[in-house]
């Protein structure tokens, strides 16, 4: 059985997912480059003899946490994908339908006996990306000890998922 990762659509929607981790870990970055910037500048103008610039230390605070999240999140993403690529390459996609039983419970009913997942996703718009696909015929793949992976035709992305 072929793997997965042979198919050009699941290359395809695997870079998409690695392109979309990597926007997280530049945009950490920015944002904590930004935070030294502003830190560096803010210093420079106080011993000047300046005025102190108002709100920029919280200012700068929000900015490294929000970086250093998004770097983790990012990096997290990055792992994830690395995961999903060694899965996919060892494994072939069934084909199913998904009927969704919850906001994040999914049931995907296969040949071979149907598969309860929990969606790992905690962002709102990829919940509701998988919802829209509820009755549709979608492909899955064991990845690894109860971790799968699924997608849809024209859905672009991988989608991560547990068996609960």
């Amino acid at each position: 059985m072929p793997g997965a990762l042979d198919d050009p659509r699941t290359r395809t929607d695997l870079a998409a997912t690695r392109a979309g981790a990597l926007r997280w870990v530049g945009g950490g970055a920015v944002a904590v480059v930004l935070a030294v910037v502003l830190a560096v500048a803010t210093v420079q103008a106080a011993g000047d003899g300046g005025q102190p610039v108002p709100f920029a230390g919280l200012v700068v605070v929000g900015l490294v946490l929000g970086g250093v999240a998004a770097l983790v999140a990012g990096a997290g993403s990055l792992l994830r994908v690395a995961a999903w690529s060694r899965g996919l390459a060892a494994t072939g996609w069934r084909r199913g339908t998904l009927r969704i039983a919850g906001p994040a419970t999914l049931r995907v009913e296969l040949d071979g006996g149907d598969v309860d997942l929990q969606l790992q996703s905690t962002t709102t718009w990829r919940t509701r990306a998988v919802q829209r696909l509820d009755g549709q015929e979608v492909q899955v793949a064991e990845v690894g000890r109860d971790r799968w992976v699924l997608t849809a035709d024209g859905a672009g992305t991988l989608y991560g998922a547990r068996t609960p």
